[in-house]
This record gives C-alpha cells, structure tokens and sequence, in this order.
C-alpha cells in the first residue's frame, strides 16, 4: 500500500504478459550488478549463436537488475525485481541515451502461502510480467531458469476468474472519471471466429455490484455469480442472446484490463497492490 507512485508510474497503462515462476534457488539481492553482467553476456552469446562473450565487455543490449522495495503486500514478501534490457545503436554516440527495448518483472504481493512453506535458500517471487520482444522473454527466462533452478509457465486467466475481475474492479471506488466497463465474449463453435462486446456504464455497473455485495470489503462466489446473472439477463432482455452459453475472454474497467491469454494492463496506481495481489494468488494456485 505504501508503494510511491512516483516509482510505479511506468508499470501502468503498458500490457504485460502473465507468467508464474517457481522459487528461486540461491538467488541473492546483493549480486544484481554481478547477474546483470552475466545475463547481458548470455544474450549476447546467444544473438551470436553461441559464440563465446566476455563478461564485462561493452555489448549491444545492457541489462540492468534493480529492486522495487515497495512493491511488495507485506514484511513477509520479498522486493519486486525489475529487469531493463536496454540497446544503444553502434552507430550512435556514447553520450547518448540507451533505448528501453524489453521490460520484465518479479513480485510477491501477499504470497505469504507460497513464502512460508519452502525451505531455506529459495526466494519466493511467483508473479513474472514482461512487456517486449518475446524473444527477450525468452531469453531472461532461460537464463533465470538455468541460473536458479526455477520454471516459468505462461499464466492464463480462466472465465471464473475473469468474472471475479470485473466484479471487483467494476466495484472500486475512483477519484477520476471512469471508462465504460467492458466485457468480451467469444462465440465457440461457428466456421468464423465472432466475439460480442458488451459495454456498461461505470456507475451503473458499480450500483449494481453495491445491491449485489452483502459485507464491504468481502467478496463471494455467490455475489460474483449473482452479478454476472444481471448483467447476462439484461443483455438477453435486448438482444435475445444467451452470453453463458459464450465464453468470457476479456475484462476491461477503470482500474485494469485482462485477457485470457494472459496479459493485464494496469490503468490506475491507486489499486496496483489490489491487481498485483490477485495475479499473485493465480500465479501460486498454478505453481502448487
């Protein structure tokens, strides 16, 4: 909750691809500078196909490990990591600016499920998104994987959990104007691929939610249910279409976006810990 704005501020508005990521083993905060040298050294390695890179030499693509200390739910949490893979042209001069070319990041907000029961050595950080190339995905992965003895896996985000989304997000309290919430249904079954859009109005979705939610601050499957009912019942009661015999693919509201596939863009700082809590969850059921 006490993450500076400030500092998150590039985590927003930017669509990140969900990944989950065992604990790391011996993994230690004070090498960054040390695994970035070597990170840098395996990509360049493996642009070159294999060909043998010094460590430390100037190469095309910099790596730069550092710590996000507010990023985290609790004492219990460790940091955020973020990972910048940076590119400066050969052409270009050495005062100028290197370009942001792949962006990644580990976090644990509230994993305190997954952080207490593993032994000692390994570092919890069960959340992995990355905003790039996915051949820089790739690669950080790998050399993550190889380095640490851990396994990344892409995260899809099931129907249920997308309505549990834009339940929560759709009943968020904001301190600006809101978009419309938005809900993207895929038709199965047909010759050609036909997806429905179903846009409601902010506050007509967040009055709804607040008839529908019994106790602030708590929320269960049965309210998320019952909210999914109205919304389904009053697009029938228009357009005679059964959207529960679709599927729910996309999720859009004021405070974040979600995709089935697994990407997340997170529009608002104020529920950033709220989101990043939420991915967290899904990322350790995968894991366990």
């Amino acid at each position: 909750e006490n993450a500076d704005p400030q500092k998150t501020a590039f985590l927003l508005c930017k669509a990140w691809t969900l990944y989950s990521v065992t604990p790391l083993y011996g993994f230690r905060r004070g090498r960054l500078r040390h695994y970035a040298r070597l990170l840098s050294a395996f990509i360049a390695a493996e642009k070159q196909k294999g060909l043998a890179v010094e460590v430390g030499v100037e190469l095309d693509i910099k790596v730069a490990l550092s710590s996000l200390a507010d990023l985290r739910g609790s004492e219990l949490d460790q940091a955020a990591l973020l990972v910048q893979l940076s590119s400066r042209s050969r052409a270009s001069s050495r005062s100028s600016e290197d370009k942001l070319v792949w962006s990644g990041w580990f976090c644990c907000v509230f994993g305190e499920d997954l952080s207490e029961n593993v032994p000692e050595g390994f570092t919890c950080l069960p959340l992995f998104l990355s905003h790039g190339a996915e051949t820089y995905t790739s690669l950080v992965g790998s050399w993550f994987q190889k380095t640490f003895d851990c396994c990344f896996r892409r995260l899809a985000i099931s129907p249920l959990n997308l309505s549990w989304m834009v339940a929560m997000w759709a009943g968020c309290k904001l301190d600006r104007a809101a978009c419309a919430v938005e809900l993207v249904f895929s038709v199965p079954r047909l010759s050609q691929p036909l997806d429905i859009s179903y846009a409601i109005h902010p506050e007509d979705a967040k009055a709804l939610w607040d008839t529908v939610q019994k106790t602030p601050g708590e929320i269960s499957q049965e309210e998320v249910d019952v909210f999914m009912d109205c919304l389904y019942a009053h697009f029938h009661r228009h357009f005679k279409i059964h959207l529960s015999a679709a599927k729910l693919v996309k999720v859009s509201t004021a405070v974040a976006s979600a995709h089935c596939d697994g990407i997340v863009k997170i529009l608002h700082s104020q529920y950033l810990p709220g989101v990043l809590m939420l991915l967290t969850e899904l990322a350790i059921s995968q894991i366990q």
